[in-house]
């Protein structure tokens, strides 16, 4: 694998982590909120989404980039 194929996926997995741990975790804390079971809706809410987010953010991302860069009339890097 390419070093800039092998980025963008590592960049998915950690993208995905982050940004899908805090939207879950502000989604089951406004939807259930803090009780004795959040935990484990949350970590079921941050496995599904994941597990959906990831290959979102591996196969949209380089479509969001081109996007941005017609919007603002640059060329992405």
């Amino acid at each position: 694998m390419n070093p800039q194929k092998k980025f963008h996926l590592v960049f998915s997995f950690v993208m995905g982590a982050m940004m899908i741990s805090l939207m879950t975790f502000v989604i089951t804390w406004v939807n259930v909120g803090l009780g004795a079971d959040f935990l484990p809706r949350w970590m079921k809410a941050f496995g599904i989404a994941y597990v959906v987010g990831v290959p979102v953010i591996f196969f949209l991302a380089p479509v969001a980039r081109k996007l941005t860069g017609r919007i603002l009339g640059v060329k992405p890097a």
